[in-house]
């Protein structure tokens, strides 16, 4: 069967896009119904033929176009647009009323679109989310569902749900605590992992989970979608994350893959440490993939107060301990570079411009290819810019941000910028976990992503500054990645899906959603 072995019902993948299927929901959708119904509206694109069938004849116009030229057409209208927060929500109304354009256009044109529906423009719309809030695109789940989590999940109209992606809205992007509104987050991951890891829209399932928000500015608007109240936590906060987590697992079964999303630290590693050994769970935000000894010795970390040192080992909250090293205080990020000589310099602290012209030089005075990695988001809160490194380091930098920088020229060349993006990653990751019915997520299959990526990067790639392969591949980077991960499950005896199939990237491509219109009976 399609879908990993999973039954085809909307005839989403791959390897049933040549059959006729039937467009229905609850019932067979039909007349002014089917053409509200995102998941099989086709717009002007009905036949005649489907126009008698479905009795659509008087509803629409009398034109017959393609899903092609409807795309044309849209793209078109995006490009007019002048702000990026417009051909967001034009993105999302494409989305609520005609899913399978929406994909096409994300697929066609993903260079083009996914800043608009990823970062950096998803920070801006979660900013905004109770002002452009038009239909629930997700499940909200709030302290006011506490005792009834599991009659919230049945409400979803879906049963099928492979991949869930939940948020409590405490530290959305670089932009910190947005509560309810950072809806726009799963919303967006789900529609990436469809999108570039052709994961069924329809398994799909973006949850935020509403315990309060302390951003005063939320609290005092009026517009505010969510819970007016302060932040739960401890006991409170941690019974609803388990009934949540007991809920997800009694009506989806063991094999729903679950990502924490944008939790504050704080609450991030005790949950995935809590979870993963219950439930099919990880969290790309804090999740290491090689032995963690090893990694601890090799990374230095910098926090707001300095370089993060054995002598401030009783001050530093818990997750930063182990990596305190015997070093004399540094104060400021310029000192600690000029006393370690870093070969990498990472920056995910969400407060731009840290990256200053006296760092980026100083890293250059001691490494040939200084790697200078500005990963945090949106565009505003990037350490530094792509042109603000390659001019600092003299065209010497390897350089990735979080957020997509345009080609820099300098000095007669043309370097172009990687996106350190785990847009990369994820969307395969996610596949090769629901192909192979995988029951736990080990960090060997994070490393087996991460590898299957890697292999993906051309000569021709390195030779123009790229560190990743070009987004414009990524669907067909996804079936790699998904095929190692897949196979690392089986090779863990974590798989349950058997036989195991032969050939698991020609597997995995079957398995992919393709948003090319059915033919309806």
């Amino acid at each position: 069967m399609a879908g990993g072995g999973v039954e085809d019902t909307y005839g989403e993948d791959r390897a049933t896009e040549d059959q006729l299927i039937t467009p229905w929901s609850f019932s067979v959708a039909s007349g002014y119904t089917l053409l509200r119904d995102p998941r099989h509206n086709k717009g002007l694109a009905f036949s005649e033929a489907e126009r008698d069938a479905h009795y659509l004849r008087g509803l629409l116009p009398p034109s017959i176009v393609s899903q092609e030229l409807q795309e044309k057409k849209l793209m078109h209208n995006l490009r007019n647009y002048t702000v990026p927060l417009q051909r967001y929500i034009a993105m999302m109304d494409l989305q609520e009323r005609n899913e399978r354009l929406f994909y096409k256009l994300l697929i066609d044109n993903v260079e083009e679109l996914l800043p608009v529906v990823y970062t950096p423009t998803v920070g801006e719309a979660c900013q905004k989310y109770g002002s452009i809030y038009r239909r629930p695109q997700g499940l909200y789940i709030s302290l006011k569902d506490k005792g009834k989590i599991l009659e919230v999940l049945k409400n979803w109209p879906e049963r099928s749900i492979q991949v869930i992606v939940v948020t409590d809205g405490e530290r959305i992007l670089g932009l910190g605590d947005l509560g309810c509104q950072g809806m726009g987050i799963p919303v967006g991951k789900l529609s990436l992992y469809t999108a570039l890891g052709g994961v069924r829209p329809s398994a799909c399932l973006p949850i935020t989970i509403d315990v309060g928000t302390n951003n005063e500015s939320l609290l005092n608007d009026e517009f505010y979608i969510g819970l007016k109240q302060r932040r739960a936590t401890g006991e409170e906060y941690h019974e609803l994350l388990e009934e949540f987590m007991t809920a997800v697992k009694q009506n989806y079964g063991e094999k729903v893959l679950i990502q924490f999303e944008d939790f504050a630290n704080h609450n991030a590693f005790d949950l995935l440490a809590k979870y993963s050994k219950s439930h099919l769970v990880f969290n790309d935000d804090i999740q290491t993939e090689i032995p963690i000894e090893d990694c601890r010795k090799k990374v230095w970390l910098v926090d707001s107060r300095g370089l993060i040192v054995e002598s401030r080992k009783e001050s530093l909250q818990h997750f930063k301990q182990p990596f305190a090293h015997e070093h004399e205080p540094v104060k400021t990020l310029l000192e600690a570079v000029q006393s370690i000589k870093p070969t990498v310099l990472i920056g995910t602290s969400g407060v731009g411009k840290t990256f200053t012209q006296e760092v980026v030089e100083a890293m250059a005075t001691f490494n040939e290819r200084p790697v200078i990695f500005s990963l945090s988001n949106p565009t505003s809160h990037s350490e530094c810019t792509a042109e603000e490194a390659y001019t600092w380091t003299k065209g010497r930098a390897v350089f990735a941000s979080g957020s997509p920088f345009d080609a820099v020229e300098y000095d007669g060349k043309t370097y172009v910028p990687g996106q350190s993006n785990n847009a990369y990653i994820f969307p395969g990751f996610g596949l090769g976990v629901v192909i192979s019915g995988a029951i736990r997520v080990h960090d060997d299959m994070l490393l087996a992503a991460s590898e299957a990526l890697a292999e993906q990067v051309s000569e021709d790639n390195f030779a123009k500054g790229l560190i990743f392969p070009p987004f414009t591949n990524i669907r067909k980077i996804s079936a790699h990645i998904a095929a190692k991960v897949a196979a690392k499950a089986y090779e863990l005896g974590l798989a349950s899906r058997l036989p195991r199939p032969e050939d698991l990237v020609k597997y995995a491509e079957s398995c992919m959603y393709t948003p090319a219109y059915r033919s309806y009976r």
